[in-house]
């Protein structure tokens, strides 16, 4: 039976969390819709387009249900744009989806359902929520192995995983479209949006469009690049966007053998290339490493990126903070998430050091 609740849905505007808030409707709960206004800069995608913000307007009225707009600009600055632009600045790969789901999304968001008496919060992300037979919650894959979000949902704790609710995770992306058809949602076919929504689509979210973002903020440095004799066979325009394990976009002049980030010294704006067989590693640390319910030990499988491979690996009591790959794994780069799987649950997750 499912017991009636009042639940605040996060309306980005997008096809996923506006069936999500159409299935709690058909379930009988006490449903409104906010969209959070994040970015206050220039943006054409994400969820602070004036189109988005519009399309949640217009579905929630559809369904019958209250929407609001919180603004959480300030947070967002702070909590991720900042720490984004610093995280480059200082040589680490950063990871904005996840720290929006950390500071604002599952934090502000609910500290303000909290304020305002909603008993749940829902999303339209693609995972799922779990809860074992002795209580315990965990995170689980969404059902389209191709959508899945549980990785940058992967630092919610209990408390927070208790009062979500995931409606749209057991379904394949094709199959919530076919929902909204059904329903005749405005946002049926909308195009998904891409994942750092403050970098514009021109000129692009690739590396050039990162370029220009962090140019208008910090000074670029181009970089050296060295072989391991150190003889120099090449540059960046960007110490700042190189990362270990890069093989395309490096100027080596032609080299006929492929050759891969293996060392970036980023004071001295010195990349260092080497073989593939350089970049491998049997242990990565992940200094901060937050489990969901308790540490696990043994095996496990790790993903280090949103739709990254996922490797078997385990962690030994003697060495908490140290993911062992059963084979030889290339270097995650500084910053990454790196994030642990019994089957298919989060049982742990944190930033690579």
């Amino acid at each position: 039976m499912v017991v009636m609740a009042d639940i605040l849905v996060a309306l980005s505007g997008g096809v996923d969390s506006t069936v999500a808030a159409a299935l709690l409707v058909e379930e009988g709960h006490n449903v409104t819709g906010v969209t959070l206004k994040l970015w206050g800069g220039e943006t054409d995608s994400g969820c602070c387009s004036v189109s988005d913000v519009e399309d949640a307007r217009r579905v929630a009225q559809q369904l019958g249900i209250d929407h609001h707009v919180f603004n959480f600009g300030d947070d967002f600055d702070r909590h991720v744009v900042e720490p984004y632009v610093a995280d480059y600045a200082a040589g680490r790969v950063p990871n904005p989806c996840i720290e929006c789901n950390r500071h604002i999304k599952f934090d502000k968001l609910f500290r303000r359902a909290d304020a305002l008496g909603f008993d749940l919060i829902a999303t339209g992300h693609h995972a799922q929520v779990r809860r074992r037979a002795d209580g315990v919650y965990h995170i689980g894959r969404g059902a389209d192995p191709a959508k899945d979000q549980s990785y940058v949902l992967h630092m919610l704790a209990q408390d927070q995983i208790r009062r979500l609710r995931l409606p749209v995770g057991a379904f394949t992306k094709d199959h919530v479209r076919e929902l909204a058809g059904e329903l005749g949602l405005r946002t049926a076919n909308k195009p998904d949006s891409q994942d750092v929504c403050f970098i514009e689509r021109t000129p692009g979210r690739g590396e050039k469009g990162r370029l220009v973002f962090l140019g208008e903020r910090i000074p670029i440095r181009s970089a050296t690049i060295v072989d391991q004799a150190g003889t120099v066979v090449g540059s960046a325009p960007s110490i700042e966007l190189v990362t270990v394990g890069q093989r395309k976009g490096l100027d080596l002049g032609g080299a006929a053998e492929r050759r891969y980030v293996i060392d970036i010294d980023h004071d001295a704006a010195i990349v260092t290339v080497g073989s593939f067989e350089d970049t491998l590693t049997r242990q990565t640390e992940v200094p901060d490493l937050v489990w969901t319910a308790g540490p696990v030990t043994g095996e496990l499988i790790v993903q280090c990126s949103a739709h990254g491979a996922r490797k078997p690996a385990r962690v030994e009591a003697a060495k908490p903070t140290t993911v062992l790959w059963d084979e030889p794994h290339q270097r995650v780069a500084v910053g990454q998430s790196v994030v642990l799987y019994v089957e298919d649950e989060v049982v742990g997750g944190g930033i690579a050091g």
